[in-house]
């Protein structure tokens, strides 16, 4: 099958010529197989309700505060029907209805709360909006075998094109959003390995500077440079069993669930759409002697339609420019949070937080822990993000004016540590949270600024200093009212 078409041709007419339907279907077999698989984890450890049932309250997305936790029994009816729509989708079975549902389904369990947000969650909700309009079950599926008209032998390269478009867009931000002052001396990475050197035979080395440095940088020349290489034919087999290890090795120091897997078997998009017979046919030539394959004729494809291709543009632009967005913020998105999500950050920051909130009513002033209002998670997840910081704040308020009490103000005091910095005040003790706006497209001027600006493994090598959080920094402490309340107590009633 040739390569490439004449100069003449035109990028709809590339877009169109026909590519077997084999790599397309097998990336199908694979996010159906993995999606069942995380709703089983889900259902084993509970996370239902630990995440959508027990709290009381939700960071909802901008925009989408009406998506709500839906009572129970009818939550777990939802995630049970994913389940079944994700094994629908693996079968290729009803391919068409099964994934726009499984689609609308786990975009609903992903917008019930900031604080479950996860880049993997992302990359699928992207893998799925694409795959609603693929050819994905002309091959390899129970349609194709059942429904005569459906089965086919090649589907169009557009096909093939945006699921690679979207891998290397992913890829590579994953590499250039880890150029960071403090990735390249050494942080988090060596926080996290070294805290796990007594876990692994070889865990030794991770005493030395010079091997976290090496998979520091490693990381991001294996993003930068190897995911181009993934489109070189000559490369493309060394870099995957590259990424493969890369992703084994994810899986085995960090709890990501899906991500390492989903990504490996993402990736295989880029070999040849034959592949699986290619793979097949290698492994049977091992046992016994097979005839020359001889492909079936390509069928004849008409050019995409304009809307197609506009609408292929418009997709990959905006891909292409949501993770820009924190570049355009006059803020540390490591330190504020500003930008981070939708823009491929993983796994490159280490924060940690504790501090209260003081809520002021008249001449009462309460002091309140967040973790008897949000479950521990939605706590530990809120106190390093401003965002979530600023609607926890005007959720206190809103608390606080159903209890009875007018002219509520809410104040936080958090202290928090970036990578294993000593911990500083986040946000400024003395602005009241309920009456500045959240800066969506500018900065927020009560987010306090980073210190320290680069801090890596060298750093965190030195013998622990014994920190009194009292004195991280030298901003005044928060003064309270004269009526000041013990911790945890609740509004009265």
């Amino acid at each position: 099958m040739p390569t490439r078409l004449p100069h003449a041709a035109t990028l709809a007419q590339a877009l169109a010529r026909p590519v077997p339907a084999l790599s397309l279907a097998a990336f199908r077999i694979a996010l159906g197989a993995m999606l069942v698989w995380d709703c089983w984890r889900f259902i084993k450890y509970d996370r239902i309700w630990r995440y959508w049932v027990a709290p009381d309250y939700h960071f909802t997305y901008p925009g989408f505060g009406w998506v709500q936790p839906l009572p129970e029994p009818w939550i777990y009816v939802a995630w049970l029907a994913m389940g079944v729509f994700a094994l629908l989708v693996m079968l290729g079975l009803f391919y068409r209805v099964a994934i726009v549902a499984l689609t609308v389904t786990f975009s609903y369990f992903f917008l019930l709360d900031k604080a479950e947000y996860l880049n993997h969650f992302y990359l699928v909700i992207l893998f799925l909006l694409i795959m609603c309009v693929l050819p994905a079950h002309r091959a390899l599926s129970l349609d194709a075998r059942l429904f005569e008209g459906v089965r086919a032998t090649h589907v169009p390269y557009a096909a093939v094109f945006i699921l690679r478009a979207q891998m290397e867009i992913m890829l590579i931000y994953a590499g250039l959003v880890k150029l960071t002052p403090d990735w390249l001396a050494g942080e988090p990475l060596g926080l996290w390995l070294r805290a796990q050197a007594g876990d692994h035979w070889f865990g030794f080395l991770f005493q030395y500077d010079w091997v976290i440095l090496a998979g520091t940088w490693g990381a991001v020349a294996l993003h930068i440079v190897g995911a181009p290489l993934l489109l070189w034919e000559r490369t493309r087999l060394a870099v995957f069993l590259v990424y493969c290890v890369f992703h084994a090795a994810n899986a085995l120091f960090f709890n990501i669930g899906i991500f390492p897997w989903l990504t490996i078997a993402a990736t295989t998009i880029f070999f040849a759409p034959d592949w699986p017979r290619q793979f097949a046919r290698w492994l049977l030539l091992h046992f016994e002697e097979l005839p020359p394959h001889v492909p079936p004729p390509a069928p004849a494809m008409r050019a995409l339609p304009a809307a197609a291709l506009v609408a292929m543009a418009g997709w990959l632009a905006v891909q292409v420019a949501l993770p820009l967005r924190a570049g355009a913020l006059p803020t540390e998105v490591r330190w504020s949070g500003d930008g981070h999500r939708f823009s491929w950050r993983m796994r490159i920051y280490d924060r940690d937080a504790e501090g209260v909130f003081h809520v002021t009513s008249g001449t009462e002033t309460w002091e309140v822990d967040a973790r008897d209002y949000l479950s521990r998670r939605q706590a530990r997840k809120m106190m390093v993000r401003s965002d979530m910081v600023h609607a926890f704040a005007g959720h206190l308020e809103e608390i606080w004016r159903q209890a009875g009490h007018s002219d509520v103000s809410v104040r936080a005091e958090i202290r928090k540590s970036l990578n294993g910095r000593p911990p500083q005040l986040f946000i400024d003790p003395d602005v009241d949270l309920t009456a500045v706006p959240l800066g969506y497209l500018r900065a927020d001027p009560w987010v306090l600024p980073l210190r320290e600006p680069v801090w890596g493994v060298a750093d965190n090598g030195l013998p622990d200093p014994v920190i009194d959080l009292s004195l991280a920094t030298d901003a005044p402490a928060l003064a309270v009212g004269p009526a000041r309340a013990t911790r945890a107590e609740r509004p009265p009633q």
